[in-house]
């Protein structure tokens, strides 16, 4: 029996079984729909409506044309919906680690989904708005992507991946308008390769520096310029993420999965999650893990059926 990688849970969230690649669905909001979070990008279209998006980042009203782009890990909701109507798309990190490992060197696609959601203001959101025609033609991807979602991701992968590549391009390039153009330097994709490859590593940005064959004032320039942030702050929205992702997934204790993530000082540990996601790791485990919880299960007996 085939099973449909994307699920939803009694309360209406959206979530992607294992192997997963890409999927969009709309959606109607008509009044709110409650704070919870995933580990999966996913990117709002507003199709109609109107509604106010509520992120660690603040409060943004939306409108019609308007795009969120979320990062794994970022708790949201939606209050004051009136008639609400989005386009959700959803994929797994994995794909960005595998066939759009590319998509990092690319100067809009690197922005929209790497340095401008990680800039120090935003903690894993950025907003992009569209024009009509823009968004008609990411609704055109999106449907497509959409009558893709019965097919066997092991004979439709390129044509997902394609859709998918297609849609995150047009975003890319209303996300990049009015920022700086050209092609991130090299040893800043390096560098965020090494941070994010080795998180639990005590890295200096003097080691990082060397490791590079940069000098430290001439690194910090160049990841500044490119993200917004000095190294060692990108690291720690990286540290964050990765720690989100482990209070969800696993069981470990909190102390351990600081650890874990390149933080031993439980302290430490526990002022830079709060700074990053507005609550403390031991809170954000107890609004969201049970219900990822339950969606494991629930994917588990269906799997079954």
């Amino acid at each position: 029996m085939r099973v449909d990688p994307v699920g939803e849970s009694k309360g209406g969230l959206l979530y992607l079984r294992e192997g997963a690649q890409a999927r969009a669905l709309r959606y109607l909001h008509t009044t709110v729909q409650k704070t919870h979070t995933h580990s999966f990008f996913e990117l709002a279209f507003v199709l109609n409506g109107e509604g106010v998006h509520v992120t660690p980042a603040g409060r943004d009203p939306l409108r019609r044309g308007d795009v969120v782009v979320l990062r794994p890990g970022v708790w949201h909701s939606y209050e004051e919906c009136r008639d609400l109507r989005l386009y959700n798309l959803c994929f797994g990190p994995e794909i960005l680690n595998r066939e759009l490992a590319w998509c990092r060197e690319d100067p809009g696609l690197g922005y929209l989904l790497w340095t401008g959601p990680m800039a120090m203001q935003r903690r894993g959101v950025l907003n992009a708005l569209l024009t009509d025609p823009r968004l008609t033609e990411c609704v055109d991807h999106l449907d497509a992507l959409a009558e893709l979602g019965s097919e066997s991701s092991l004979t439709h992968r390129g044509d997902m991946l394609a859709r998918l590549t297609l849609a995150l391009s047009v975003v890319a390039r209303a996300a990049r308008e009015g920022e700086p153009a050209g092609p991130t330097h090299s040893a800043v994709l390096n560098a965020m390769r090494l941070l994010e490859e080795r998180p639990a590593h005590p890295w200096t940005l003097a080691e990082l520096a060397d490791e590079l064959h940069l000098t430290s004032g001439y690194l910090v320039r160049l990841f500044k310029s490119a993200t917004g942030l000095p190294p060692m702050a990108y690291l720690a929205r990286h540290r964050v993420e990765k720690a989100a992702e482990l209070l969800l997934d696993t069981d470990e204790p909190v102390t351990q999965i600081g650890r874990s993530v390149g933080w031993p000082d439980q302290n430490y540990f526990a002022r830079r999650f709060k700074a990053h996601f507005g609550v403390t790791a031991t809170d954000y485990r107890g609004q969201f893990a049970t219900n990822r919880a339950q969606l494991r299960t629930k994917s588990a007996s269906d799997d079954q059926g």
